[in-house]
């Protein structure tokens, strides 16, 4: 049980750590003040994140290798 939170705790660090990459490589526009993301916007960002986020952690994994 311990031993399944530290990986649950590390792949979260992980994630944190990614996550500038993961955003940059996204290439998502922020919304304008005021104004906010449909649902359907919504759901094509998350999309577009989660291929991003994959992405991000192969080209860490890859950098690390080396």
């Amino acid at each position: 049980m311990a031993e399944a939170i530290e990986q649950q705790k590390q792949r979260y660090r992980e994630f944190l750590d990614l996550l500038p990459l993961t955003l940059e490589l996204a290439g998502l526009p922020r919304s304008e003040p005021g104004r906010y993301f449909t649902e359907e916007q919504i759901e094509a960002r998350v999309f577009t994140i989660r291929h991003a986020a994959k992405a991000a952690r192969l080209v860490a994994r890859e950098v690390v290798k080396r």
